[in-house]
C-alpha cells in the first residue's frame, strides 16, 4: 500500500500538486492500482481478455457489466511501495494485432491513468501475451490441442 502524508505547508511526500493544503494520510491499496491498470488495459484496443483460467472467463462476463473491475484486479498483479508501483498482467490479443505496439500502447494507457489517479510512479509493466483470439473461434473445447496432430494420424511436423 502507498502511503503518502500532506504537510500544512502543502508539500507532500510524493508528487502530489502543491496546492492541496489537507492535513492527513492517503493510503492507496494495491486493489485500487490493479483496478486502475485492469479497466486501462481492458480499453486498450487490441486486448481481447485479461488473465486466465478463472480469472479470464469471470473477466469475460464481468467485463460487460458496467462499473465492474473485481476481474480485473484478479487478473492484474501489482506491487505497491510508497511512491512507486510494479505491474504485472497476462493478456490476450486479438488476430491481426501487431503486438510489440500492443504492448507499447498498454504500458502508456496504464501508466496514465495509474499515475494520473494515485500520484504513484510506474516503474515496469511486465506483460505476457498467452494467447491470440480469432474471431468466430469461440470454441474453448479445442484449447489443448495446439497443432499437436495433423489429420489422418500423422505425427506431429515439429518436436
Amino acid at each position: 500500500m502507498a502511503d503518502t502524508e500532506t504537510l500544512g505547508t502543502g508539500t507532500t511526500t510524493d508528487r502530489r500538486s502543491e496546492g492541496s493544503r489537507t492535513r492527513g494520510r492517503t493510503t492507496i491499496a494495491d486493489n485500487v492500482v490493479a483496478a486502475i491498470a485492469g479497466i486501462a488495459i481492458r480499453e486498450t484496443e487490441g486486448v481481447h481478455s485479461i488473465g486466465r483460467g478463472a480469472s479470464k472467463a469471470l473477466g469475460a462476463v464481468t467485463g460487460r457489466m458496467s462499473g465492474s473491475s473485481g476481474a480485473a484486479r484478479r487478473a492484474v498483479k501489482v506491487e505497491v511501495g510508497e511512491k512507486q508501483t510494479a505491474i504485472d498482467v497476462d493478456v490476450e490479443v486479438e488476430y491481426g494485432t501487431t503486438i510489440h505496439e500492443l504492448a507499447d500502447q498498454i504500458r502508456s494507457n496504464v501508466t496514465d491513468a495509474v499515475e494520473t489517479m494515485t500520484g504513484l510512479e510506474v516503474v515496469e509493466i511486465n506483460i505476457v501475451v498467452f494467447d491470440v483470439h480469432v474471431p468466430g473461434d469461440d470454441d474453448d473445447d479445442d484449447s489443448g490441442d495446439q497443432g499437436g496432430s495433423r489429420a489422418g494420424g500423422s505425427s506431429p511436423r515439429v518436436q
